[in-house]
């Protein structure tokens, strides 16, 4: 049956490649470094290697605290970290790259078609290989398995929808998770889904998103952003997807409050012009962060600002009084709201939070925050936090409490890797 899969991938190749296409009319960057989609990775010639897969900017975060807590316990095994989305790329140089690290190199992930695949494992040979979160490639799992390469699938959520997706090409997805050499599950909830797939030996280590940390700036960058929102009662509106804007900005006009000021962060960056072209049409007093520069006199009249940046979601967080996350009011799946508790902000979430099913429900249960049906949910409970200071502070204190109380799980996954690991280290 994989054959057949394989064989699909003849026809599928030259569309995938139209697709890039497609995307370089937002994204100019689909276009760079597309040799490596076939395998063409540079040539590793030096010791034992980690390879990570860290599809875009969610999982490349997620990455971070695991990559950083391997190189401070085996600074001699070097890192390859790949990707599928040139944003996911450029949140990997914005981590690792800046920081001129040599040991850690960058490339896409090939298309899972078996000639491609083999290039890409002859010319990066790596030791290990990580799959960050969901991401199950048959022949990748396969490739890996008959060179007795370890692969072990990390961080791992599988929500209902993905599971009885995956179950219905079981006879796909059941031989790719019996080729992984190890599974850590962020929740038992992941892993009883799992289970339901294949008979593997299954951890949970919890999430790893809980374990990363804001940059370093971050701190300076809220107070600059604070000074410029000029004590306007903050409501951010945080990785946001397309359609949703049109609603919030409704909900904002709704609202009324002469204090309010709404911050728009648009989940994808090629997006932002798109979003900028929305509020313009207001025909409000606004901003955005690409032409504020840091020390600039607040705008006491602004009412709208666009957070058209990439690498400032903890500042924004840390300098709003509530923020809603993005992707749950309209059904995406919601979008993670780790870091806005882990920066002590109240977080307002819709009824679409199937990726982050099981972090948003002990979010709600811990306090940290509130969800909203609707758009009329939203109103009035952004009226009421506008209100009620109290509250604000219980809510920002729940949410510091359960972001420490889930982490740990860079520490779990580790142990897990190490045993997987075909050498001494």
């Amino acid at each position: 049956m994989r054959l057949l899969y394989s064989l699909a991938w003849i026809l599928v190749l030259p569309l995938a490649f139209l697709h890039l296409l497609w995307r370089a009319r937002k994204q100019p960057q689909y276009l760079r470094h597309w040799p490596e989609r076939l395998g063409w990775v540079p040539v590793w010639n030096g010791g034992p290697r980690l390879w990570i897969h860290a599809v875009s900017v969610g999982e490349t975060r997620a990455a971070a605290p695991l990559i950083t807590a391997w190189r401070l316990r085996h600074p001699e095994v070097a890192i390859l970290l790949t990707h599928t989305t040139p944003t996911g790329r450029e949140t990997g140089h914005a981590l690792f790259g800046g920081q001129n690290i040599p040991d850690i190199k960058q490339a896409y992930l090939p298309y899972d078609f078996p000639p491609l695949i083999r290039l890409f494992l002859k010319r990066a040979r790596p030791d290990i290989g990580v799959i960050m979160e969901t991401e199950l490639w048959p022949n990748l799992f396969a490739a890996c398995r008959n060179n007795n390469i370890p692969l072990c699938l990390v961080n791992a959520r599988l929500s209902e929808r993905s599971s009885r997706g995956y179950a219905r090409f079981r006879w796909l997805s059941e031989p790719a998770l019996k080729a992984l050499t190890g599974l850590a599950a962020q929740t038992a909830a992941d892993a009883k889904r799992f289970a339901e797939l294949a008979e593997i030996s299954i951890q949970v280590t919890g999430n790893l998103k809980f374990d990363v940390a804001a940059p370093t700036d971050t701190d300076q960058l809220a107070s600059d952003l604070r000074q410029r929102f000029a004590g306007r009662f903050v409501w951010l509106a945080a990785s946001t997807r397309e359609g949703e804007e049109a609603v919030l900005l409704e909900v904002f006009d709704r609202l009324d409050l002469p204090d309010l000021l709404l911050v728009l962060v648009p989940r994808h960056p090629q997006r932002f012009d798109e979003v900028a072209r929305l509020i313009e049409a207001r025909g409000l007093p606004w901003g955005r962060r690409s032409e504020s520069l840091v020390g600039d006199l607040p705008s006491t009249n602004m009412r709208l600002f666009l957070g058209d940046s990439m690498g400032e979601m903890a500042a924004y967080y840390a300098a709003a009084n509530v923020a809603y996350i993005g992707g749950s009011l309209l059904p995406f799946g919601g979008q993670n709201l780790i870091e806005a508790a882990a920066a002590g902000c109240p977080a307002l979430i819709g009824t679409h939070t199937w990726n982050f099913s099981e972090a948003a429900a002990e979010a709600i249960s811990a306090g940290a925050a509130i969800r909203v049906a609707d758009s009329e949910a939203l109103i009035a409970n952004l009226r009421l936090l506008h209100e009620d200071v109290h509250r604000r502070k219980s809510m920002a204190k729940a949410g510091l409490l359960f972001a420490e109380r889930n982490r740990g799980a860079t520490a779990r996954t580790l142990v897990l890797l190490e045993a997987a690991w075909p050498i001494s280290l």
